[in-house]
């Protein structure tokens, strides 16, 4: 995992440049993780017999990370809308596998 630097460490714009592209290098590292967890589940799903999209987990996800981000300190609406994002990707990527599989 990258090691983080803190605003206050960064003493020019060129170092904050550098963290700030640090941080979006992770962001991408964690999604890539992410998506491994949603090709998981889309192996799990199939199993089971369930749909790609399942309401009552969108809503406890969106839920979740909106109570995680008050707490750490960023605005929950901004959360809600980047996961709802990532969620209906994550759901349509899914869906498309589900399908193809199910039509196999």
């Amino acid at each position: 995992m990258t090691t983080l630097k803190s605003p206050q460490d960064c003493q020019n714009m060129q170092e904050l440049r550098e963290a700030i592209d640090g941080l979006d290098r992770h962001l991408v590292e964690l999604l890539v993780a992410r998506a491994g967890m949603i090709d998981r589940a889309i192996e799990l799903k199939q199993i089971n017999g369930w749909p790609a999209r399942i309401p009552e987990r969108v809503e406890e996800v969106v839920s979740k990370v909106k109570a995680t981000s008050a707490t750490a300190g960023l605005d929950p609406q901004l959360t809600e809308d980047l996961w709802r994002r990532l969620i209906d990707w994550s759901i349509a990527r899914e869906a498309q596998v589900i399908k193809e599989n199910a039509e196999a």
